[in-house]
């Protein structure tokens, strides 16, 4: 039997948002945060980024060294009897339970599987929407992780695409990106 934790990756310059802190952005009256924590909350989880009260948090090494050395630092956080690492983008809040569960069951269901992830109408693959097998996942991580790309991380694992219900897919990078999400909670 699978045991499922989850990665919140929380981190990231928000560039494109002038540096905003994309884990406090409201959302329905809600941080982001919360959003994405509100989903994981069935499994253990972690948080990858700043320290978030009441929640185990860890940090990559060193801090700011891209996404695919959190994702990697989350996965060690977990329990250690953890085999699916489910990862969660923190500014993807259209993602639900259900997302997660077809992500989960679709590695579950295939035994020769390494991960699923989650995929755009257009394609576009997210990477920090997917479930991996923990013990793949860790082995092909290198020593050196700064500054490594995430496909790059995960190209050696065998993967299959789950394609996305409604906005699921959909991340906030910009400003428009957050009105949009806006809209579509209250439209």
């Amino acid at each position: 039997m699978e045991k499922v934790g989850a990665v919140v990756l929380t981190g990231g310059t928000a560039r494109r948002l002038g540096g905003a802190d994309k884990a406090a952005l409201d959302l329905g009256g809600r941080t982001m945060l919360d959003r994405v924590l509100g989903v994981v909350s069935d499994w253990p989880h972690v948080v990858v980024g700043e320290p978030v009260t009441g929640v185990p948090t860890v940090r990559e090494q060193p801090a700011g060294a891209g996404p695919a050395a959190a994702l990697l630092a989350g996965a060690e956080a977990l329990p250690d009897d953890t085999t699916l690492v489910l990862a969660l983008a923190v500014d993807m809040p259209h993602v639900t339970v259900p997302t997660l569960e077809r992500l989960r069951d679709a590695v579950r269901d295939d035994g020769s599987l390494d991960g699923a992830l989650l995929v755009d109408a257009d394609g576009r693959r997210q990477y920090l929407c997917a479930a991996y097998r923990r013990a793949r996942l860790l082995a092909v991580a290198p020593d050196d992780r700064d500054g490594l790309p995430l496909h790059r991380l995960v190209s050696g694992l065998r993967l299959v695409e789950v394609a996305a219900v409604g906005h699921e897919a959909h991340d906030v990078d910009t400003w428009e990106d957050l009105a949009r999400a806006r809209e579509r909670l209250d439209p």
